[in-house]
């Protein structure tokens, strides 16, 4: 307490106009005592930084508001700024007069271009989900475009195969054709092939058998009727190998080559005969018929 006392009452000693230096207070508790004086409000010791007014606060905080427009009273905030648009502040420096503020896209602004950008990617859906439509419709008239395509080819298929002509005799040579004068009493009516007796005669279409009988120069003959009523004559067999009302396809075994009726040695004698009636050259018709003799 008597050194307190004493450095209050030094200074009163001095009867000179002359400037002084401060006397120094360094001692036992001269630290202590500088650190008290330094901490009340209102007072100042001379040492350390010297703390604005509440004029100037006040005077920095508004600038600080005319600068950013929005000002929070703590921490960071939305606030709604002078232009009607949701501003984020962060909290004002009062020392700085400086504020953090960003913009989020919450405003009017933002918000229009957001509905702009939501009504376009609802149209764009909107024209992929037609443009979808359209294709998976193009697509089933596509497919079934191609099952009639292919229906119609099979139908096709099937009217040809049940048509198909094939070669009566495997392993033949050619030794007479329709239309030649000779040994016959008018014109040689169909077309011969020459083999060995007992080679297998096929039927050359699909049809029935309605004959199986002798028949004079003919010999030993067979008659095949196909669907349009065409009748195909095999003609001087050895044997037989169908009865009538048998049913036949393209290929199928029906006799044997001989030299029954008037020959001059085995073969085949075929005749076509369209609707029954006067014989046509049965070369031609194998030809028309995709065979080739």
């Amino acid at each position: 307490m008597g050194n307190h006392r004493a450095e209050r009452r030094a200074p009163r000693r001095v009867a000179s106009t002359t400037p002084v230096a401060p006397i120094s207070t360094a001692g036992r508790h001269g630290s202590s005592v500088g650190k008290r004086r330094a901490g009340k409000p209102g007072r100042s010791t001379g040492f350390g930084p010297k703390l604005p007014s509440s004029p100037v606060l006040m005077g920095i905080t508004a600038l600080a508001l005319s600068a950013g427009g929005a000002l929070t009273a703590g921490g960071g905030g939305t606030v709604l700024d002078a232009a009607g648009e949701f501003t984020y502040a962060s909290q004002v420096s009062a020392f700085s007069g400086a504020s953090d503020i960003g913009q989020v896209t919450a405003g009017r602004r933002s918000i229009t271009e957001i509905s702009r950008d939501s009504a376009r990617d609802a149209q764009t859906e909107a024209a992929d989900a037609q443009l979808q439509e359209a294709v998976e419709a193009q697509a089933q008239e596509r497919d079934a475009a191609l099952s009639e395509l292919a229906a119609a080819a099979q139908q096709q298929a099937r009217k040809i195969e049940k048509n198909q002509w094939v070669l009566p005799v495997i392993g033949y040579h050619l030794t007479a054709r329709f239309g030649e004068y000779g040994l016959w009493s008018s014109y040689h009516t169909g077309l011969d092939f020459a083999a060995g007796t007992g080679t297998p005669i096929y039927a050359v279409s699909n049809g029935v058998i309605t004959s199986t009988a002798y028949d004079g120069a003919y010999g030993n003959k067979t008659v095949e009727t196909l669907e349009d009523g065409t009748e195909l004559w095999y003609c001087h067999q050895n044997a037989f190998n169908v009865s009538p009302g048998t049913v036949v396809h393209a290929g199928d075994l029906i006799g044997y080559i001989g030299s029954t009726g008037h020959v001059t040695g085995p073969h085949l004698h075929l005749e076509v005969r369209p609707g029954a009636g006067d014989p046509v050259d049965p070369y031609a018709a194998l030809v028309a018929h995709g065979v080739t003799p």
